[in-house]
């Protein structure tokens, strides 16, 4: 068994991933050639082929395992253009007709798995999903501890924030706790506190990848500055949402009037809804349902803590918001 991992960039096609899983089993065949003077068989795989197709994937794993059984773990998946999605399940179903002896994990984020690989359908019967559930407090918890690994120590309040900012995410967990350690040696500090704590999220805010800030500033921007765009969104990241990733209308308006002080109700903001789920506002939430119950839920599940960490750094969410939240919803 020999297992090879490749990373996803932004905008990678069917054709660009096929050829790093490629050359990286080929790099590795090589080197391991080489490191034993010589001896064992030359690499087989051809990284070359201008057009790579389901077929030719089938048929350069099959000459692969012949002495070996791979493991292709494509990370980030959720990274690579949608186009490309379906000719992926192409090729699950070559893999799976064909008999040939290779796992292929799909790893990416998305709320269900026919966000991540479309036509799925299709490959039920060659298709393990293994849900990944989000990591409680307490784990959250751990990894922002380890901060002590580094000789430094960090205040308990300060790991209850970045907790229930992260809402289960380790990507958010690590990126907080990374600028947390930077902003606190910036002063000369081994030690993080809130008021440290409070400078990285600004400067995690301004890390985080440029697709989340370009759709998050494209759901928001009006030429009213008294709209509420803003704060609808932050209230829907706030909402209270089912196994599903999903919140209806009537959720928001508790985190509503809580963001803005007002006691809003559905009808004020309902039309903010239907715009997030427009293209004109980038698809932020996708709505589903039928009329009068209609439920809505982010199409980026990185978006909402992206979305809560700015809305904290805008003063506009506070510790005592999120005890609030927290009394009635078990998301926090």
């Amino acid at each position: 068994m020999v297992t090879r991992r490749i990373n996803c960039d932004k905008g990678d096609s069917y054709n660009s991933v096929w050829r790093k899983v490629f050359e990286e089993i080929q790099l590795n065949e090589v080197t391991k050639v080489a490191g034993f003077a010589g001896h064992g068989s030359p690499p087989r795989i051809d990284a070359s082929a201008e057009i790579i197709s389901p077929d030719v994937v089938r048929r350069q794993l099959e000459a692969w395992s012949k002495d070996k059984l791979p493991i292709l773990i494509i990370d980030e998946f959720d990274r690579v253009d949608e186009s490309y999605r379906a000719i992926f399940a192409d090729t699950i179903k070559t893999l799976s007709d064909n008999a040939v002896p290779a796992t292929v994990i799909l790893v990416g984020v998305a709320d269900s798995v026919d966000q991540l690989i479309k036509e799925h359908e299709s490959i039920q019967r060659a298709l393990v999903q293994i849900k990944m559930p989000r990591m409680s407090k307490d784990e959250i918890k751990e990894i922002v501890n380890k901060v002590t690994n580094l000789g430094m120590t960090i205040e308990s309040e300060a790991v209850d924030r970045i907790a229930i900012l992260a809402q289960g995410l380790p990507h958010y967990a690590h990126l907080l706790s990374l600028h947390a350690t930077r902003a606190a040696l910036d002063k000369v500090s081994l030690h993080v506190d809130l008021a440290i704590l409070d400078t990285a999220i600004g400067n995690a805010i301004e890390a985080a990848q440029q697709s989340i800030r370009s759709a998050w500033h494209q759901a928001i921007v009006s030429a009213r500055k008294d709209n509420l765009f803003g704060d609808v969104l932050l209230s829907c990241a706030l909402a209270q949402a089912d196994d599903m990733g999903t919140f209806a209308a009537q959720d928001v308006r508790a985190p509503m009037q809580l963001v803005t002080g007002k006691p809003y109700e559905i009808p004020a903001f309902a039309q903010h809804l239907n715009e997030f789920s427009d293209a004109k506002r980038g698809n932020i939430l996708k709505k589903q349902g039928e009329n009068r119950r209609f439920r809505y839920r982010f199409t980026n599940p990185l978006m909402p803590p992206f979305v809560i960490m700015k809305g904290f750094s805008d003063k506009k969410v506070t510790t005592e918001i999120l005890k609030k939240l927290a009394e009635s919803q078990t998301l926090f």
